[in-house]
């Protein structure tokens, strides 16, 4: 398999203890990582040719990838 960018740990590696514990007890959070990871693995899939899409659904997937990375910070920073 290969290395798929823009995983959690990566982008919050101080917060990954936190993470793991916020999966575990907070259903809304795990909810979130989980599309967020849903929707990485779908931007990775599609800039790699592997399932290629048009410029418009590409921005609409990263935007949507930013808006759950922040709402993911909100809760792992606070």
């Amino acid at each position: 398999m290969s290395h798929t960018p823009h995983e959690l740990a990566e982008e919050f590696p101080d917060y990954a203890e936190k993470m793991s514990e916020l999966k575990q007890s907070d259903a809304h959070f795990a909810k979130l990582a989980d599309e967020y990871h849903e929707i990485n693995r779908a931007i990775h899939r599609a800039e790699t040719d592997v399932e290629p899409t048009d410029d418009l659904n590409m921005a609409t997937m990263r935007k949507q990838r930013m808006g759950l990375k922040d709402q993911i910070w909100g809760l792992i920073s606070a």
